[in-house]
Protein backbone atom coordinates (compact mmCIF):
# COMPACT_ATOMS: atom_id res chain seq x y z
CA UNK A 1 0.00 0.00 0.00
CA UNK A 2 1.20 3.52 -0.78
CA UNK A 3 -0.11 6.70 0.87
CA UNK A 4 0.40 10.36 -0.03
CA UNK A 5 -1.05 13.67 1.10
CA UNK A 6 -1.35 17.13 -0.43
CA UNK A 7 -3.16 20.10 1.07
CA UNK A 8 -6.74 19.01 1.81
CA UNK A 9 -6.35 15.70 -0.03
CA UNK A 10 -5.02 12.26 0.78
CA UNK A 11 -4.70 9.18 -1.42
CA UNK A 12 -4.05 5.53 -0.64
CA UNK A 13 -3.31 2.95 -3.31
CA UNK A 14 -3.74 -0.69 -2.42
CA UNK A 15 -3.78 -3.55 -4.90
CA UNK A 16 -4.63 -1.34 -7.90
CA UNK A 17 -7.45 0.55 -6.16
CA UNK A 18 -6.87 4.21 -5.26
CA UNK A 19 -8.91 5.88 -2.52
CA UNK A 20 -8.90 9.69 -2.70
CA UNK A 21 -10.19 11.49 0.39
CA UNK A 22 -11.23 15.13 0.58
CA UNK A 23 -9.68 16.03 3.91
CA UNK A 24 -10.73 19.36 5.43
CA UNK A 25 -13.13 18.27 8.16
CA UNK A 26 -13.00 21.66 9.89
CA UNK A 27 -14.58 23.18 6.74
CA UNK A 28 -16.87 20.25 5.85
CA UNK A 29 -14.31 19.31 3.19
CA UNK A 30 -14.93 22.58 1.33
CA UNK A 31 -12.72 22.87 -1.74
CA UNK A 32 -10.01 25.50 -1.56
CA UNK A 33 -8.06 26.83 -4.54
CA UNK A 34 -5.14 24.66 -3.43
CA UNK A 35 -7.38 21.59 -3.40
CA UNK A 36 -8.70 22.42 -6.88
CA UNK A 37 -5.14 22.52 -8.17
CA UNK A 38 -4.28 19.38 -6.22
CA UNK A 39 -7.22 17.47 -7.71
CA UNK A 40 -6.05 18.32 -11.23
CA UNK A 41 -2.53 17.05 -10.58
CA UNK A 42 -3.74 14.02 -8.63
CA UNK A 43 -6.23 12.78 -11.23
CA UNK A 44 -3.78 13.42 -14.04
CA UNK A 45 -1.34 11.18 -12.18
CA UNK A 46 -3.93 8.48 -11.39
CA UNK A 47 -5.11 8.46 -14.98
CA UNK A 48 -1.68 7.35 -16.20
CA UNK A 49 -0.51 5.35 -13.18
CA UNK A 50 -0.16 1.73 -14.34
CA UNK A 51 -0.59 0.57 -10.74
CA UNK A 52 -4.09 2.11 -10.51
CA UNK A 53 -7.05 0.45 -12.23
CA UNK A 54 -9.95 2.16 -10.41
CA UNK A 55 -10.52 5.11 -8.07
CA UNK A 56 -12.88 5.75 -5.14
CA UNK A 57 -13.33 9.35 -3.99
CA UNK A 58 -14.94 10.26 -0.67
CA UNK A 59 -14.82 12.82 2.14
CA UNK A 60 -13.32 12.47 5.59
CA UNK A 61 -15.74 12.19 8.51
CA UNK A 62 -19.44 11.40 8.59
CA UNK A 63 -20.93 14.85 7.97
CA UNK A 64 -19.87 15.87 4.48
CA UNK A 65 -18.56 14.56 1.20
CA UNK A 66 -17.86 18.21 0.37
CA UNK A 67 -19.70 21.44 1.09
CA UNK A 68 -18.51 22.81 -2.26
CA UNK A 69 -16.02 25.54 -3.02
CA UNK A 70 -14.78 27.40 0.03
CA UNK A 71 -17.05 30.47 0.07
CA UNK A 72 -15.11 32.02 2.95
CA UNK A 73 -11.98 31.89 0.83
CA UNK A 74 -13.90 33.34 -2.12
CA UNK A 75 -15.42 36.06 0.04
CA UNK A 76 -12.00 37.11 1.29
CA UNK A 77 -10.77 37.26 -2.30
CA UNK A 78 -13.77 39.16 -3.68
CA UNK A 79 -13.03 41.88 -6.20
CA UNK A 80 -10.07 39.78 -7.29
CA UNK A 81 -9.40 38.57 -10.82
CA UNK A 82 -9.97 34.98 -9.63
CA UNK A 83 -13.76 35.33 -9.53
CA UNK A 84 -13.90 37.53 -12.64
CA UNK A 85 -12.54 34.82 -14.91
CA UNK A 86 -14.77 32.72 -17.12
CA UNK A 87 -15.02 29.05 -16.09
CA UNK A 88 -12.78 26.71 -18.09
CA UNK A 89 -10.74 29.69 -19.23
CA UNK A 90 -7.11 30.57 -18.76
CA UNK A 91 -4.22 28.17 -18.41
CA UNK A 92 -5.50 26.07 -15.50
CA UNK A 93 -7.54 22.91 -16.12
CA UNK A 94 -10.91 22.50 -14.42
CA UNK A 95 -10.66 19.94 -11.61
CA UNK A 96 -14.10 18.46 -12.26
CA UNK A 97 -13.31 17.94 -15.93
CA UNK A 98 -10.05 16.24 -14.96
CA UNK A 99 -12.00 13.73 -12.84
CA UNK A 100 -14.45 13.19 -15.70
CA UNK A 101 -11.56 12.62 -18.12
CA UNK A 102 -9.72 10.17 -15.86
CA UNK A 103 -8.98 7.04 -17.90
CA UNK A 104 -9.83 4.82 -14.93
CA UNK A 105 -13.37 4.30 -13.56
CA UNK A 106 -14.18 6.66 -10.67
CA UNK A 107 -16.65 5.82 -7.89
CA UNK A 108 -17.95 8.62 -5.64
CA UNK A 109 -18.75 7.41 -2.11
CA UNK A 110 -20.99 10.26 -0.93
CA UNK A 111 -20.77 10.13 2.83
CA UNK A 112 -22.80 13.24 3.68
CA UNK A 113 -23.52 16.68 2.27
CA UNK A 114 -22.43 17.08 -1.37
CA UNK A 115 -23.43 20.50 -2.61
CA UNK A 116 -22.09 22.97 -5.16
CA UNK A 117 -18.60 21.92 -6.14
CA UNK A 118 -18.94 18.82 -3.96
CA UNK A 119 -21.93 17.75 -6.02
CA UNK A 120 -19.98 18.51 -9.19
CA UNK A 121 -17.22 16.13 -8.08
CA UNK A 122 -19.89 13.45 -7.65
CA UNK A 123 -21.35 14.29 -11.09
CA UNK A 124 -17.88 13.96 -12.63
CA UNK A 125 -17.57 10.42 -11.25
CA UNK A 126 -18.77 7.41 -13.23
CA UNK A 127 -20.72 5.73 -10.43
CA UNK A 128 -22.23 7.36 -7.34
CA UNK A 129 -23.05 5.47 -4.15
CA UNK A 130 -24.46 7.36 -1.19
CA UNK A 131 -24.98 7.09 2.53
CA UNK A 132 -28.55 7.43 3.80
CA UNK A 133 -27.31 10.67 5.36
CA UNK A 134 -26.23 12.15 2.02
CA UNK A 135 -27.78 15.34 0.71
CA UNK A 136 -27.03 16.58 -2.78
CA UNK A 137 -27.68 19.71 -4.76
CA UNK A 138 -26.44 22.72 -6.69
CA UNK A 139 -27.51 25.78 -4.67
CA UNK A 140 -25.59 28.22 -6.88
CA UNK A 141 -28.80 30.06 -7.80
CA UNK A 142 -28.97 31.10 -4.14
CA UNK A 143 -25.37 32.36 -4.15
CA UNK A 144 -25.12 34.13 -7.50
CA UNK A 145 -22.71 31.45 -8.76
CA UNK A 146 -22.89 29.54 -12.04
CA UNK A 147 -22.43 25.75 -11.61
CA UNK A 148 -20.77 25.77 -15.02
CA UNK A 149 -19.86 22.08 -14.85
CA UNK A 150 -22.96 20.91 -12.98
CA UNK A 151 -25.44 22.52 -15.35
CA UNK A 152 -23.92 20.48 -18.20
CA UNK A 153 -23.55 17.16 -16.39
CA UNK A 154 -26.79 17.08 -14.37
CA UNK A 155 -29.15 16.97 -17.40
CA UNK A 156 -27.02 14.19 -18.89
CA UNK A 157 -27.65 12.04 -15.80
CA UNK A 158 -31.25 12.86 -14.78
CA UNK A 159 -34.23 13.89 -16.97
CA UNK A 160 -33.89 17.46 -18.23
CA UNK A 161 -37.02 18.75 -16.51
CA UNK A 162 -35.76 17.48 -13.15
CA UNK A 163 -32.34 19.03 -13.83
CA UNK A 164 -33.94 22.39 -14.62
CA UNK A 165 -35.96 22.30 -11.41
CA UNK A 166 -32.95 21.42 -9.25
CA UNK A 167 -30.81 24.10 -10.90
CA UNK A 168 -33.44 26.85 -10.87
CA UNK A 169 -34.53 26.27 -7.27
CA UNK A 170 -31.15 25.36 -5.78
CA UNK A 171 -32.98 22.60 -3.91
CA UNK A 172 -30.98 20.12 -1.83
CA UNK A 173 -32.36 16.57 -2.03
CA UNK A 174 -31.86 13.58 0.25
CA UNK A 175 -30.36 10.24 -0.71
CA UNK A 176 -33.72 8.54 -1.27
CA UNK A 177 -34.77 11.21 -3.78
CA UNK A 178 -31.37 11.08 -5.46
CA UNK A 179 -31.83 7.33 -5.91
CA UNK A 180 -35.36 7.76 -7.26
CA UNK A 181 -34.29 10.17 -10.01
CA UNK A 182 -31.18 8.16 -10.92
CA UNK A 183 -28.63 10.63 -9.57
CA UNK A 184 -27.04 7.89 -7.43
CA UNK A 185 -26.76 4.17 -8.12
CA UNK A 186 -27.16 2.82 -4.58
CA UNK A 187 -27.90 4.04 -1.06
CA UNK A 188 -26.35 2.28 1.95
CA UNK A 189 -26.35 2.69 5.74
CA UNK A 190 -23.69 5.19 6.78
CA UNK A 191 -21.62 2.57 8.56
CA UNK A 192 -21.37 0.33 5.50
CA UNK A 193 -20.93 2.93 2.73
CA UNK A 194 -17.17 2.65 2.37
CA UNK A 195 -17.23 -1.14 2.60
CA UNK A 196 -19.72 -1.21 -0.27
CA UNK A 197 -17.78 1.37 -2.30
CA UNK A 198 -14.55 -0.58 -1.83
CA UNK A 199 -16.31 -3.83 -2.71
CA UNK A 200 -17.46 -2.27 -5.97
CA UNK A 201 -13.98 -0.94 -6.60
CA UNK A 202 -12.50 -4.39 -6.02
CA UNK A 203 -15.01 -5.84 -8.47
CA UNK A 204 -13.84 -3.38 -11.12
CA UNK A 205 -10.12 -4.04 -10.64
CA UNK A 206 -10.80 -7.78 -10.89
CA UNK A 207 -12.10 -7.32 -14.43
CA UNK A 208 -10.09 -6.78 -17.61
CA UNK A 209 -8.62 -3.27 -17.25
CA UNK A 210 -8.31 -2.50 -20.96
CA UNK A 211 -11.94 -3.44 -21.51
CA UNK A 212 -13.10 -1.13 -18.73
CA UNK A 213 -10.98 1.75 -20.02
CA UNK A 214 -12.39 1.15 -23.48
CA UNK A 215 -15.95 1.22 -22.09
CA UNK A 216 -15.30 4.53 -20.35
CA UNK A 217 -13.95 6.27 -23.42
CA UNK A 218 -16.60 4.81 -25.75
CA UNK A 219 -19.47 5.80 -23.47
CA UNK A 220 -18.07 9.25 -22.68
CA UNK A 221 -17.12 10.18 -26.22
CA UNK A 222 -19.80 8.30 -28.10
CA UNK A 223 -22.85 8.95 -25.95
CA UNK A 224 -24.06 11.97 -27.93
CA UNK A 225 -23.09 10.71 -31.39
CA UNK A 226 -25.42 9.02 -33.88
CA UNK A 227 -25.25 5.26 -33.35
CA UNK A 228 -23.58 4.60 -36.71
CA UNK A 229 -20.77 7.01 -35.80
CA UNK A 230 -20.46 5.79 -32.21
CA UNK A 231 -20.03 2.18 -33.35
CA UNK A 232 -17.04 3.26 -35.43
CA UNK A 233 -15.47 5.54 -32.85
CA UNK A 234 -12.74 3.12 -31.65
CA UNK A 235 -11.36 5.22 -28.79
CA UNK A 236 -9.38 3.93 -25.82
CA UNK A 237 -7.29 0.76 -25.75
CA UNK A 238 -8.24 -2.03 -28.13
CA UNK A 239 -9.05 -5.13 -26.06
CA UNK A 240 -9.61 -7.30 -29.13
CA UNK A 241 -5.91 -7.40 -30.02
CA UNK A 242 -4.62 -7.49 -26.43
CA UNK A 243 -2.77 -10.16 -24.47
CA UNK A 244 -5.53 -9.83 -21.87
CA UNK A 245 -8.16 -10.96 -24.38
CA UNK A 246 -6.16 -14.11 -25.07
CA UNK A 247 -5.71 -14.66 -21.32
CA UNK A 248 -9.40 -14.08 -20.58
CA UNK A 249 -10.55 -16.66 -23.10
CA UNK A 250 -7.92 -19.17 -21.97
CA UNK A 251 -8.84 -18.68 -18.30
CA UNK A 252 -12.52 -19.31 -19.08
CA UNK A 253 -11.74 -22.50 -20.98
CA UNK A 254 -9.34 -23.68 -18.27
CA UNK A 255 -11.78 -22.70 -15.48
CA UNK A 256 -9.33 -20.48 -13.60
CA UNK A 257 -9.06 -16.83 -12.57
CA UNK A 258 -7.52 -14.69 -15.32
CA UNK A 259 -4.24 -12.91 -14.64
CA UNK A 260 -4.61 -9.51 -16.26
CA UNK A 261 -1.57 -7.53 -17.40
CA UNK A 262 -3.26 -4.46 -18.88
CA UNK A 263 -1.63 -5.08 -22.21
Amino acid sequence: MSTSTVEGLSVEIDDRLAVVTLNRPERLNAISKAMMSGLVDLFDDLSYDDDVWAVVITGVGDRAFSAGVDLKEINSADQSKYMARNPNGGSVRNAFETILDCRKPVIAAINGVAVGGGCEIALASDVRVASVTARLGLPEAKRGMGANFGCQLLPRIVPRGIAYELLYTGKIIDAAEALRIGLVNHVYPAESLMDEALKLGRTLVANAPLTIRRYKEMVTKGGDLPLSAALRLHVGPNPYTSEDRIEGVAAFVEKRTPQWKAR
